[in-house]
């Protein structure tokens, strides 16, 4: 899948940043995860995720792999599941708003989770950004504290948006949210720069992945070796 921007500010995408921004934060400060946190797994089901890798769809292989993970998860833990490209739309407006709330956030429920992975089919386009736009505005409406967002894609933006143009401003005005990134599958440096740089903005942890043993890694340490700091964007030079 191809995006249809190229952010120029994604140059500073590669690891600190580069030269013309930067991400800092204290590095010291361990979440405490006995108390809990706010955890939503936005997951791509777009076409491409039907593509076969080691054997079985990639679909496949992200929903098993999010079912071995349930169980290992905090249960004081309040989790959600979002999903996007699961539908093709009339139009490429509805293609590009194909972002729904299966399981909201709340009290672990495995059984729900699994339940909604199980009717869920790769479609569609990949609305990364509206997907992130919607789950900030609205999923997380009501909680206060820390707020987690483990984003799994194959591929960049295709709607005409830049997630990490989103999450720069984001941060701007609240640092509550922190995405984590697993990029599946992806060869496309403008793509992995995206999204490389949607996770760092935010403080938040960017992965790549392309095997199963990959993508297993990837999002137990989503879980199990998050850490909490707290960002500031430097302004360009």
């Amino acid at each position: 899948m191809k995006k249809f921007i190229i952010l120029i500010a994604l140059a500073v995408a590669i690891p600190a940043f580069g030269g013309d921004y930067g991400v800092y934060g204290p590095q010291n400060y361990q979440y405490n995860q006995d108390e809990g946190e706010m955890t939503l797994f936005i997951l791509d089901f777009s076409n491409s995720m039907s593509e076969y890798l080691e054997g079985q769809s990639k679909a496949q292989m992200m929903v098993e792999t999010v079912r071995n993970l349930l169980p290992s998860i905090n249960r004081n833990n309040k989790v959600g599941l979002r999903v996007y490209g699961h539908k093709m739309g009339f139009t490429p407006f509805d293609a590009c708003r194909a972002s729904s709330l299966l399981v909201p956030i709340g009290k672990m429920d495995n059984f729900a989770i699994n339940q909604a992975l199980s009717e869920t089919k790769p479609r569609g386009m990949t609305p990364i950004t509206y997907s992130l736009k919607q789950a900030i505005k609205y999923d997380f409406m009501g909680f206060s504290g820390k707020k987690h967002i483990i984003l799994l894609t194959d591929g960049g933006e295709n709607c005409d948006e830049s997630p990490c143009k989103f999450v720069m401003e984001m941060i701007k005005e609240r640092k509550d949210v922190t995405i984590d990134v697993i990029a599946f599958n992806i060869s496309d440096k403008d793509d992995l720069a995206q999204l490389q740089c949607t996770s760092l903005v935010t403080s938040g942890k960017f992965y790549t992945a392309n095997t199963a043993a990959e993508l297993a890694r990837s999002l137990g340490n989503t879980i199990n070796v998050h850490k909490e700091v707290e960002a500031k964007i430097l302004p360009p030079r």
